[in-house]
Order: C-alpha cells, then sequence, then structure tokens
C-alpha cells in the first residue's frame, strides 16, 4: 500500500527516504470493513481519509432516507466539513467496500508540513484540484436530466456500476431505485 501511497505523491512532489520513513511512522493505513461508519451525523472528527483501496460513500439521513452525494474510491481523499469547522458532523461517512484508508488528522499534518514544507504545496495544490472537480460535478448534477446524469456517470466512472448497490447510487443520481431500473431499461433499449 505504502507504494501506491508514494507513486501517487510523487505526480506532485519528489520524497527523499526521510520524508518516506516519517510517513510510514505515523501509522496512517487502516483497514475498515465495507458497512463501517467512519463518521456519523452528530459527531465530531478531524480525521482526513483517502482512499487507497475500496470505496467510501458520504451521505445524510432526511426523515429516514438516505441521500448520497459522493462515492471516494482509489487514490481520492475527504476532508469531512466538521474536521475543518470543528462542529458536530451533518452528514455520515461509510464505506460501501471493504478499505485501505490512509487516515491523518491536523495535528500529523501541522507536524509534517512543519518539518517539510514541500507537503503544504502538495496540499494546496490537492485542495485545488478537488474543489474545481467538486465545482464542475455540482454544475454538471444541477444542470442535466437524471438520464444524462447516469450516462455521465457510465463515462466517467463506470467502475461505481458495478461497486456500488443499486439504492445507493439511485439516490447519488437523485431518482428511486425503480426510476433507474427503468432508465437502464430505456437506455438498454436505445442502444439495442
Amino acid at each position: 500500500m505504502q507504494d501506491i501511497l508514494f507513486n501517487f505523491i510523487s505526480k506532485y512532489i519528489t520524497l527523499t527516504e526521510e520524508e518516506k520513513n516519517t510517513l510510514l511512522s505515523l501509522n496512517l493505513f487502516h483497514s475498515v470493513k465495507k458497512g463501517t461508519v467512519l463518521l456519523a451525523q452528530g459527531q465530531s472528527t478531524n480525521n482526513n481519509y483517502f482512499v487507497l483501496k475500496g470505496c467510501i460513500r458520504v451521505y445524510y439521513i432526511i426523515d429516514g432516507e438516505e441521500k448520497t452525494t459522493a462515492f471516494y474510491t482509489e487514490l481520492e481523499g475527504v476532508t469531512p466539513h466538521c474536521a475543518i469547522n470543528k462542529t458536530p458532523s451533518e452528514y455520515y461517512v461509510g464505506c460501501v467496500e471493504d478499505s485501505i484508508l490512509l487516515v491523518s488528522n491536523d495535528d500529523m499534518s501541522v507536524e509534517v508540513n512543519n518539518k517539510f514544507p514541500k507537503f503544504d504545496t502538495m496540499c494546496r495544490m490537492l485542495s485545488e484540484e478537488l474543489l474545481a472537480k467538486q465545482r464542475m460535478d455540482f454544475d454538471e448534477f444541477k444542470t442535466s436530466s437524471p438520464e444524462q446524469r447516469y450516462l455521465n456517470l457510465i463515462q466517467k466512472r463506470p467502475d461505481l456500476i458495478q461497486r456500488v448497490p443499486q439504492h445507493q447510487l439511485a439516490s447519488y443520481l437523485g431518482i428511486k431505485p425503480q426510476s433507474l431500473s427503468r432508465l437502464r431499461a430505456r437506455i438498454s433499449e436505445k442502444k439495442g
């Protein structure tokens, strides 16, 4: 798993052996079982999650119904708002699959960034990329029909179709599971 992490980091900065050893000494790698809730509504955390293997999702429970807003898979990370704002979480973060996560917190970040300032540069670059991607995803979601959202998902994240339960996928697309089934059938007919 450390090779996956170091290969990812090398896209942004070059690490010395000392820097690699410092990262490894922080005990960042955590194996987490499918179904584990990493963060529940009302809880506070200062943890950040980076997926090395697996899939996690962010969801709300509104009127007893789960509303999925995001999936994070390999080499994607999420920093819950409550970790930044120091307030209780408004949503849940849970594992869709058995996952291997890199779990860090502010204290670790400060320690590493003080010792190795180039990590701060990398974190800023990652934050800017994530913000731009989330903005594009949000705009695309708001301006497209459910069918177009599904077609975009097939094009941009086809792995999710196989990895995520249909009811979670439907929720992510903003439709009911029955509507997703009809939508899939309609698209299959068009292709056939």
